[in-house]
């Protein structure tokens, strides 16, 4: 004899009773409901902004951005005057914050590595300069680094006329530092094109061969191999333009007694630049450290057993495995380097936080100019954390 469903646990054939008490209900129920409650308190929040710019007779658009500047950006790397338009103005506010914040992050790697080893040296006065650096410049606040920098360091330098001239044409002024540098010419597109082919087929070459070297258990050279496609490509480009792929310019003192000639980097850009590598380097380095010594020690005797040299057990060996430890938080300090990069306002370098704000005070187009600082930063940070995670998933130990 069938049992008859009992009143109120059934309703068009589905049991809420039942239904009510399984879990995965609830952890569907409960993701619909925090996505309804963000919806409707992002819908309060824009009726309510459009609600009052609407009162102060006020449009929310875009259009400002084809509107004529009318302000000097003292930094450009593009062609820019006063007679340009706003969105060529954040144009060139962006590329300053992306040149801060890319050469940022290959000079903090580069200290932040070295300063984490040394902290494990063998020699007592590298591991103690070491520790030295990494605690005064980790715990002291980066807007007064910046001040520090800016006032008592670059502002300081001698005068153009007595610039402190260095081996190799490198000049240090308070008007910035001079640096040799390369110019292009009319071959110069060709010769990026082949060695751009160039650098792609000796990056084939060296995965077939290593990949050879795997499956066949004996040497096949991958980096002579990927060393000789590079050097063809470049032996292509000499016989085709007969000429090097740049010219070399050399900062040089003028009648006037001006520098020339060269690659100018003002002071505010050198500031800013050297505070975030100084900065964040200082943080870089303890992640190292942590990272090499969560290695096991069995390791380290292994290689040392095979022979292998301090330089080439660490190479070889030790990054390689503390990279897993390493990437994660390093992640983070990449993307507070980019973020920061924003305190280049404080010593006036026109980056993209400081061209919005004189946007800002211009336009009075507050909602609009927050908008496309946020995007943009969003835009960089979520840049920055999709390569690092791509490269954590290389660096992962796989399973077969």
């Amino acid at each position: 004899m069938s049992r008859l469903p009992q009143p109120g646990n059934t309703h068009n054939g589905i049991n809420w009773r039942q239904l009510l008490r399984d879990v995965r209900f609830w952890k569907i129920a409960g993701q619909v409901i925090a996505i309804v409650v963000l919806v409707s308190v992002v819908a309060i929040f824009t009726d309510n902004l459009l609600y009052n710019l609407g009162r102060l007779n006020i449009e929310l658009g875009f259009d400002f951005l084809d509107s004529q500047a009318s302000f000097d950006i003292g930094e450009s790397s593009i062609a820019y005057d006063r007679s340009s338009s706003y969105a060529r103005a954040l144009l060139v506010g962006l590329i300053n914050s992306l040149k801060v914040t890319g050469l940022g992050l290959i000079f903090a790697t580069i200290i932040g590595l070295v300063a984490g080893i040394a902290r494990l040296s063998d020699n007592w006065l590298l591991r103690k300069l070491a520790l030295v650096y990494v605690e005064i410049f980790r715990n002291l606040p980066l807007l007064l680094q910046l001040f520090f920098w800016y006032f008592a360091v670059f502002l300081k330098l001698p005068p153009v006329e007595k610039a402190i001239a260095l081996p190799g044409r490198i000049f240090f002024s308070n008007r910035g530092v001079f640096l040799p540098w390369f110019s292009s010419h009319q071959a110069t597109a060709i010769w990026l094109v082949l060695l751009g082919v160039g650098v792609v087929a000796a990056l084939g070459g060296w995965r077939w061969r290593s990949q050879m070297m795997v499956e066949q258990g004996r040497p096949s050279f991958p980096v002579l191999w990927a060393s000789g496609v590079f050097l063809c490509a470049v032996l292509l480009a000499l016989i085709i333009t007969k000429t090097g792929p740049f010219l070399f310019s050399l900062p040089q003192m003028n009648d006037a007694a001006q520098l020339e000639g060269g690659l100018r980097l003002t002071p505010e850009f050198c500031t800013i630049l050297v505070g975030l590598v100084v900065y964040t380097g200082s943080f870089i380095a303890e992640i190292v450290r942590g990272g090499i010594q969560s290695v096991p020690q069995g390791q380290r005797e292994a290689g040392s057993a095979l022979g292998l040299k301090s330089g080439q057990l660490m190479r070889l060996v030790i990054l390689p495995q503390a990279l897993r430890v390493i990437i994660p938080p390093l992640t983070s300090q990449y993307l507070n380097l980019a973020k920061n990069s924003s305190l280049a306002i404080a010593i006036g370098f026109p980056d993209i936080y400081f061209v919005a704000s004189t946007t800002f005070n211009q336009t009075g187009r507050a909602v609009e100019v927050m908008l496309l600082i946020m995007v943009t930063y969003l835009t960089i940070s979520l840049t920055i954390s999709v390569l690092m995670n791509l490269f954590n998933q290389q660096v992962q130990i796989k399973e077969r």
